[in-house]
């Protein structure tokens, strides 16, 4: 899959926008009936130090919609990319569609699993989920982690797979950071989580 990395800004809006729809399909999964039947904790309720690894809250039914979401809106991206509009078209890898689908399940996977860790350190930290730290220096430096996780996530495992400039990385961070707040608000608004920030 070689390729030049695409420009910088049109790069970050594509992955914007493509993360953005496969996270409305993830809510929408979650909020239907048929994805309580996966609702059962990835720690399968294993403990370290006498505190659970993630807690409930993270559960297999998380990690079913997003990976294939994004899939699906990265191959339709390369399918269309000649009616998208020029400036778009430009921050999109001049790769196959199947290649860029592989490419979108690993950043919707990464983008998941970048999660976790932060969810393992509050568990040790006995923040429960859905709560805040105690400490103002704790809860600043977790909405800080909370907004950024998912986003650094899939810069890492896209710059495995794929060119990608410094640039890209300030401008989808920026982005990623304003994204990931509106849908914690969404999240938030539908009741699939404890609070907004």
């Amino acid at each position: 899959m070689e390729t030049l990395p695409p420009p910088a800004l049109p790069c970050a809006v594509f992955l914007v926008f493509a993360l953005a729809i496969a996270g409305a399909v993830h809510v929408a999964w979650l909020r239907s009936a048929y994805s309580r039947y996966f609702s059962a904790p990835i720690d399968a309720g294993a403990s370290w130090r006498g505190r659970r690894l993630l807690g409930d809250n993270k559960t297999w039914r998380g990690f079913m919609a997003m990976p294939l979401a994004a899939a699906l809106v990265f191959f339709l991206a390369a399918q269309f990319r000649e009616v998208l509009p020029i400036w778009l078209a430009a921050g999109i890898w001049a790769i196959s569609a199947s290649e860029l689908a592989f490419v979108g399940l690993i950043c919707g996977l990464a983008f998941m699993l970048a999660e976790l860790p932060n969810s393992f350190i509050k568990r040790q930290l006995d923040i429960y989920p859905g709560a805040t730290a105690p400490h103002l220096g704790l809860r600043v430096l977790f909405l800080f982690i909370d907004r950024i996780d998912s986003t650094l996530g899939v810069l890492i495992v896209l710059s495995f797979l794929l060119p990608v400039s410094g640039m890209t990385w300030i401008w989808e961070l920026m982005l990623g950071i304003c994204l990931h707040w509106l849908f914690s608000c969404w999240l938030f608004a539908l009741r699939l989580k404890g609070r907004p920030s």
